[in-house]
């Protein structure tokens, strides 16, 4: 476990150093704040604007922290070769590549953690200058804590969008798996819709197919609870308890996964 507490804060201190990484999260920041000028346009939708745009910020600018950079964590060892050098030490395969994802999961932690900050600092100014008229119209308080279990959910699928850029990463190269993790979350959006496909199509092989899909592709869908705190609507603690252990048991499938394939290859 030493060994992949090493990795990770290597991964993390490369991470840090990459001005790519400071550009999406500075970018992300200022989209945030924007937010509020942009909310100002619509008379009595301001904080509604600002939450949803606060919250999907956070969302795709993770999500673009997590592909652009998971998809190239094994792929530049190998290319700069770099990793003889590793493997000749006493470090296994699978702490190899649970220590690179661990790295970028705490990469991710920490620029999500900053995105939510600012988030916060924004809505917290609304509710400051706003006057208590204008508060009593709002379904939820401005810097409302239920936005947390959204933000809490938006991060364990930013882990499973990592998971799956790094299973890609260990035998593709970063464009194919750049390609491959975009696509998977993009059909994963559209779980329900798979499921309930036997009700438009005439085909029941079309429909079993799409059904046997559903389940065993990742339901994104399922962390996405943004529009039900920004409009004030309670999110049981229980479902965020239960999609919550549903997206680390997928995670796990998945890093499973890429330490098997990453210990087959050979690299000789």
């Amino acid at each position: 476990m030493r060994a992949v507490g090493h990795i990770a804060v290597n991964v993390f201190k490369e991470s840090v150093r990459d001005k790519v990484l400071y550009n999406l999260v500075v970018f992300a920041v200022l989209l945030i704040a924007m937010s509020y000028l942009i909310g100002e346009l619509t008379a009595g939708q301001d904080l509604k604007i600002i939450k949803d745009l606060g919250l999907a910020a956070i969302s795709i600018f993770g999500l673009a922290i997590a592909v652009f950079i998971g998809i190239g964590l094994v792929w530049k060892e190998v290319e700069k070769r770099s990793i003889y050098t590793l493997l000749s030490k006493p470090i296994g395969r699978a702490e190899f590549v649970l220590g690179k994802y661990c790295g970028l999961v705490l990469t991710l932690l920490i620029n999500v953690g900053v995105m939510t900050i600012s988030f916060y600092a924004v809505v917290a100014y609304i509710d400051w200058v706003s006057t208590p008229l204008v508060r009593a119209s709002w379904p939820a308080p401005a810097a409302d804590p239920a936005m947390l279990k959204a933000i809490g959910l938006i991060m364990i699928e930013l882990m499973i969008v990592t998971a799956i850029a790094l299973f890609f990463s260990t035998f593709s190269s970063p464009f194919l798996s750049a390609v491959f993790t975009i696509g998977l979350w993009v059909v994963g959006q559209f779980g329900q819709d798979l499921r309930e496909f036997g009700a438009v199509v005439n085909s029941s092989t079309a429909a079993t197919m799409a059904r046997g899909l559903s389940y065993v592709l990742p339901d994104f869908a399922a962390f996405d609870v943004k529009a039900q705190v920004v409009h004030g609507q309670a999110v049981p603690i229980s479902y965020v308890a239960l999609t919550s252990a549903y997206g680390v048991a997928y995670l796990a499938l998945l890093l499973a996964g890429a330490v098997v394939v990453f210990s087959r290859r050979d690299f000789k």
